[in-house]
């Protein structure tokens, strides 16, 4: 194995990974190195934490080793190498962490962006199939990543692999397909005080807690949940989506319209970018929800796109199901700028 090394981090408003990789002998390949987590919200900016995690590998005993590329992927848009993460006050600024690293090639990519850059690496464990379809060779790729919020991107095939294009489309308005998704969306502008309503306010972690706000609104009588409803700790998507499992009523409807509302929205990215080379599914929400996803329901709402039916019906639909996705795609974009890789392989998971 070679000296070389590679950083990657994986920023999120809750939660942030670090790793140091390094590059096999024949450069096909990484091996972690070095690992840790943190809690976003402990650091007062993106530079300290970094700082403690060389600290840290310096105090395990591991060889000083000057990183030769670095890719960080952050929870928001980057604009010209600047990330203002979503719900967090960090700035993360790409010039200014190659000059305090002393790294020569850094690079801050959106989060959702930078999964585009794993996908030709991926092994089997890393995403379930939900739709086999018929991938076209060289077809553009799309990432619809649901967790707390909602995350766009596509990648376009190229000749030196696969070019990353970031999107902000979960701020797309959100549309109703049916009555009671119409009365869901006004329930919502009113009661969060919005002009305009937004497919991530639905198609998330997030939305699947308003969608069990909402239908909570017009019970009657008591229920479980809302003593949920003034308890500031409680974590109510996961409560609803806990309550359908048990069987409840309320929440099995909660969750099978986030369903429909999840499948209208991938199928829409799906007409936006015709990612006839495959649709890949992310996010935490998604992760736990791969059941729901792997249904007849997802799937019919995902395919009820008129006359374009046939199309969508062919497209190869693939789960991510790895929590550390964001940051082994991170490491194989810094690979990549690292001048490492070897020719992309062909996008699968096996």
């Amino acid at each position: 194995m070679t000296t070389t090394m590679v950083l990657a981090a994986d920023v999120g408003g809750t939660k942030t990974m670090v790793a140091l990789y390094g590059l096999t002998e024949d450069g096909q390949g990484l091996c972690l190195q070095h690992q840790h987590r943190y809690a976003s919200r402990d650091w007062p900016c993106f530079d300290q934490m970094l700082e403690d995690f060389f600290h840290q590998r310096a105090s395990a005993g591991g060889p000083v080793v000057q990183p030769t590329s670095a890719c960080f992927a952050v929870a928001g848009p980057v604009h010209q190498g600047q990330a203002q993460l979503t719900n967090l006050h960090w700035v993360v600024n790409q010039q200014q962490l190659m000059e305090s690293l002393g790294i020569p090639v850094v690079e801050v990519v959106n989060d959702i962006a930078v999964l585009v850059h794993g996908l030709p690496h991926l092994r089997g464990p890393m995403a379930v199939e939900l739709q086999a379809g018929e991938p076209q060779p060289g077809g553009t790729v799309a990432i619809f990543g649901v967790g707390t919020g909602l995350g766009m991107a596509m990648g376009i095939s190229t000749s030196t692999g696969l070019h990353s294009c970031p999107s902000e489309g979960g701020h797309q308005e959100f549309s109703p397909c049916n009555p009671r998704e119409w009365q869901l969306r006004q329930w919502l502008l009113a009661d969060l005080g919005l002009e305009r309503l937004s497919v991530e306010r639905v198609v998330s972690g997030t939305g699947l807690g308003h969608i069990g706000r909402w239908l909570l609104s017009t019970c009657p009588g008591s229920h479980p949940l809302k003593n949920q409803l003034t308890n500031p700790t409680a974590d109510f998507p996961t409560a609803v989506a806990a309550g359908a499992v048990q069987g409840d009523s309320l929440c099995q409807e909660a969750l099978a319209l986030w369903v429909d509302a999840y499948g209208t929205a991938a199928a829409n990215l799906f007409l936006t970018s015709l990612s006839t080379g495959g649709l890949w599914l992310a996010g935490g929400a998604t992760a736990k929800q791969v059941p729901q996803l792997r249904s007849p329901r997802f799937l019919q709402r995902f395919q009820q796109v008129g006359r374009l039916q046939p199309l969508a019906a062919k497209v190869p639909i693939h789960a991510l199901t790895a929590p550390d996705a964001g940051l082994f795609s991170a490491a194989q974009r810094a690979r990549q700028l690292a001048g490492a890789s070897a020719p992309s392989p062909s996008i699968g998971h096996g």
